[in-house]
């Protein structure tokens, strides 16, 4: 069993020269992606329009990490010589905070423009942001970054780095091994993951409540490693910034996810939601799709009488012959009865009564 847990051995994957830090949130950003595709599927939806919706989202969501983090940092880290130190993102500095807002905006945009249901994709897509992040925290133990205080765990993380042990303070100087707070995260994260999926599955809380669900649990475990942090970070008040963020964010999810009630009606939950895409919509429907008609069924005013048909050969006037022709003669089945005729000038003429017979 490891002492500590032991220095990377390199940034670079070997041969190619591409970062560690790069693969990492390349690696969670495709993972985010496909389980979104997955859950959307699900669903009974188009997976391809995750993807349509990502090609916008993800950019964003790296531009507002990068934002975030600048702004955040500029005194301790860009204040004297900012360009082009702001744009070299593989060397660490993506703030998640940023990566969520600018990311969850672009996404509902483009959900919007896409004609998505937007409550339903929030829903499906959330899981996957603390899925990419629990990947992309190894991009900072291959950049030696973000460490918390000294440790003698056995999963302690060992620092060589030169500059990254230049920024240790003061008050810890010497100490090599520290706590990994990039694998607190990502295990937290990881579980995220599960607890936000588990929760979905059970089909109990109104569209668009997992986003402020996410929001309390993020910013839960961001609040306690952020506390074990002693890397560089502007403070308001003696507080670090993120720690004020994540008091903040834990309230702010609290109410948005109680805010209009969080579950279901009793008689709608545990049901399966099916996504109805906006587009749907009655106005949309074109004018050429006509719904075929069922024929008009006749009064019994406009049914025709139907002419009485002969029960036997007899009732035609005569017996059938060999070849199916009526033939004169005697009656076969006995005679004919006798019918009575109204004279023409009785008033029932043409009923075939006799008046004197009425009674």
């Amino acid at each position: 069993m490891f002492a500590s847990i032991p220095s990377p051995p390199s940034e670079f994957l070997p041969g190619i020269g591409v970062r560690y830090y790069g693969l990492m949130i390349a690696l969670g950003v495709l993972a985010a992606v496909w389980l979104a595709r997955r859950r959307w599927a699900d669903l009974g939806n188009d997976p391809d329009e995750i993807a349509d919706i990502a090609v916008w989202a993800v950019p964003a969501g790296l531009i507002g990490a990068r934002v975030y983090h600048v702004v955040t940092d500029w005194n301790s880290l860009y204040a004297d010589d900012p360009f082009p130190a702001v744009f070299k993102i593989w060397n660490g500095g993506l703030g998640i905070p940023g990566g969520i807002l600018f990311g969850t905006l672009a996404g509902f945009i483009a959900a919007r423009a896409y004609k998505v249901n937007v409550p339903s994709l929030i829903d499906t897509m959330i899981p996957g942001l603390p899925l990419a992040q629990a990947i992309g925290r190894f991009g900072n133990y291959f950049n030696q970054e973000l460490f918390g205080r000294p440790s003698t765990l056995p999963w302690a993380v060992e620092i060589d780095k030169p500059s990254a042990l230049a920024s240790v303070p003061e008050k810890y100087a010497g100490s090599t091994t520290f706590h990994p707070t990039f694998l607190y995260e990502s295990l937290w994260n990881f579980g995220v993951v599960g607890l936000l999926i588990w929760l979905d599955s059970k089909y109990i809380f109104r569209r668009g409540k997992i986003l402020p669900l996410y929001l309390v649990a993020y910013f839960t475990g961001r609040l306690w490693v952020e506390e074990l942090r002693i890397d560089p970070a502007t403070e308001l008040w003696g507080v670090r910034v993120n720690i004020l963020l994540s008091l903040t964010m834990m309230v702010v999810g609290t109410v948005w996810f109680l805010w209009g009630g969080a579950l279901l009606p009793a008689d709608q939950r545990g049901i399966k939601p099916v996504t109805v895409h906006p587009e749907a919509s009655e106005a949309e429907v074109p004018a050429s799709a006509e719904v075929p008609t069922i024929a008009a069924v006749p009064t019994i005013a406009e049914v025709p009488a139907v002419t009485e048909v002969p029960t036997s050969a007899a009732s035609a006037g005569g017996a059938l012959g060999e070849d199916a022709v009526g033939e004169s003669g005697p009656e076969v089945d006995g005679p004919l009865a006798e019918v009575d005729v109204a004279e023409p000038d009785d008033p029932e003429a043409g009923l075939g009564v006799d008046p004197d017979e009425r009674s």
